[in-house]
């Protein structure tokens, strides 16, 4: 699972690379993306296309829709946005008055939001599938892992076994009670973090905000991608994995079918050393950075669940990428391994590819 976030401590997390680039039609990728976008704006892309770039839950996000009624359209796009600001005041751990920040501080909350408690439910589910190699109560781990990266003589090996070890003691989903509403923790000084799946669920709720106001053409993207119908002229969206050490380059290009979604997880994007060693896709089992993918993307029928999927696969061991995706079905991951080969898997197994394409 994924550490983030402001925690305790105060420390924000650095920005994450992107892992995934929108192909525009009729090119190998949108170059501008793949430098960075503008600040939060609404512009026409093109006779019928609007895009939205803004920012949500800390990370770049894009809306391209289209609709031969802009000021439909437009409507439309001030719901969603007006949607990823009450979302953020529930999982964003930047925000000190945030549910999840005050669930944190308070070790409960009493009565907690629909919302949170509708992502912890499929946090349980990921977390049993995958033998608890997703759990969102590690975010005491990227407290120990920033407070100590950010000494002049940090250990280049990490934290001490021992301060793992009591760390540790604080994490588990068996720790974090739920109950009629409530949220409580069962021991002092553990925090959660919705990083690893509240992007994916809050692309999930803009997708479908759209979907009831009756647009049928839209890539969303906050976080992560999900595609609301093909492009007008019936052509499915495309989206590219970049290179998660030379980002600007593609290592593979995906078609999105109507209502799929893809996420992908790396370490290389937000590492706490130079040697990219460390970062935050824990293991909770052992309190490491997991090191068995590069990368890992997974396509499944939500955005939600394809983002838990892939943080779950990156921290576990190579070994349980089809184990986890098996008790999901429509769900199949693309991994990048150690040696720059390409992995398909899937519930019934992987299939290799190599060498890896490198486009871009």
């Amino acid at each position: 699972m994924t550490g983030d976030g402001q925690g305790t401590g105060g420390r924000a997390q650095p920005s994450r690379r992107r892992a995934l680039r929108f192909i525009a039609a009729g090119s190998a990728a949108t170059l501008a993306g793949l430098l960075g976008r503008p600040p939060a704006a609404l512009a026409v892309v093109d006779a019928e296309a609007i895009r939205w770039r803004g920012r949500a839950l800390g990370a770049e996000a894009e809306i391209i829709l289209h609709h031969p009624d802009r000021a439909r359209a437009e409507a439309a796009l001030a719901a969603v946005i007006a949607q990823i600001r009450r979302l953020e005041a529930i999982f964003s751990l930047f925000r000190p008055d945030s549910a999840l920040s005050r669930l944190n501080r308070g070790g409960r909350l009493d009565p907690a939001p629909a919302d949170l408690l509708d992502l912890l439910t499929l946090c349980r589910e990921v977390h049993a599938a995958s033998a608890g190699a997703f759990d969102p109560t590690v975010q005491p781990l990227w407290e120990l892992y920033a407070a100590h990266f950010a000494r002049r003589d940090a250990d280049p090996s990490g934290p001490s076994a021992a301060a793992l070890a009591k760390v540790r003691a604080r994490i588990g989903m068996e720790k974090l009670r739920t109950c009629g509403g409530r949220i409580a923790f069962a021991v002092p000084g553990m925090a959660v973090t919705c990083n690893g799946v509240a992007q994916g669920y809050i692309t999930d709720r803009a997708y479908a905000s759209l979907a009831r106001a009756g647009l049928a053409h839209a890539l969303v993207d906050l976080g992560e991608y999900r595609a609301l119908g093909n492009r007008p002229t019936g052509s499915p969206w495309r989206v590219g994995i970049a290179d998660p050490v030379a980002p600007w380059r593609l290592i593979e290009r995906i078609t999105l079918e109507a209502g799929t979604a893809v996420a992908t997880s790396a370490g290389a994007g937000s590492p706490f050393d130079a040697a990219m060693r460390h970062h935050h896709i824990f293991d909770p089992h052992s309190g490491r950075s997991g090191r068995a993918w590069q990368s890992v993307s997974v396509l499944a029928p939500t955005a939600a669940l394809a983002d838990a999927l892939s943080t779950a696969i990156a921290a576990a061991p190579a070994s349980r990428a089809s184990d986890i995706l098996a008790a999901f079905p429509g769900a199949r991951a693309i991994l990048y391994d150690r040696s720059g080969r390409l992995v398909r898997v899937s519930g019934g197994g992987a299939r290799g590819q190599a060498p890896s394409p490198r486009a871009g």
